[in-house]
């Protein structure tokens, strides 16, 4: 599977002339319970988030409002996911570096983690990374 598995899912829409509704379940719709759920917003023009991977912990990112790019890198092979409907979104594996960048003018970015924070679970050295996902692909 390209990039561990990472893939955009799409949600349920349920259209009313009214306004429209989208759901996420745990299980149902992405393939993590949820422990955490955080959001990422006022980014100023320019800036990136993220710059991290992680040993656990697996996320499902959905673009609530404006339009952000996620990109995720596996040490061998790099993608860049354009994020900007709230009806998908993309589960990111654990193992995969992943970076948020080119933030629109008021984007919200929903989170949706299958662990609690726990900053030992996060690698945030580039090279480290690839050592780490080096040495794994050797002993498969």
């Amino acid at each position: 599977m390209k990039l561990n598995g990472a893939r955009i899912i799409n949600l349920p829409k349920t259209l009313d002339r009214r306004g429209n509704l989208s759901v996420i379940e745990e299980i149902q719709h992405i393939p993590f319970k949820i422990k955490r759920t955080y959001w990422i917003y006022d980014v100023p023009g320019g800036e990136i988030r993220g710059g991290h991977a992680y040993k656990r912990n697996q996320e499902f990112i959905v673009a609530l409002s404006g339009s952000f790019d996620v990109v995720l890198d596996n040490g061998k092979e790099r993608e860049v996911f354009s994020l900007n409907r709230s009806y998908y979104g993309l589960f990111v594996p654990r193992g995969v570096w992943r970076q948020m960048q080119n933030f629109s003018t008021n984007s919200l970015a929903l989170i949706l983690a299958s662990t609690k924070f726990d900053v030992t679970d996060y690698i945030y050295d580039y090279t480290l990374f690839k050592e780490l996902t080096n040495e794994k692909n050797e002993h498969l």
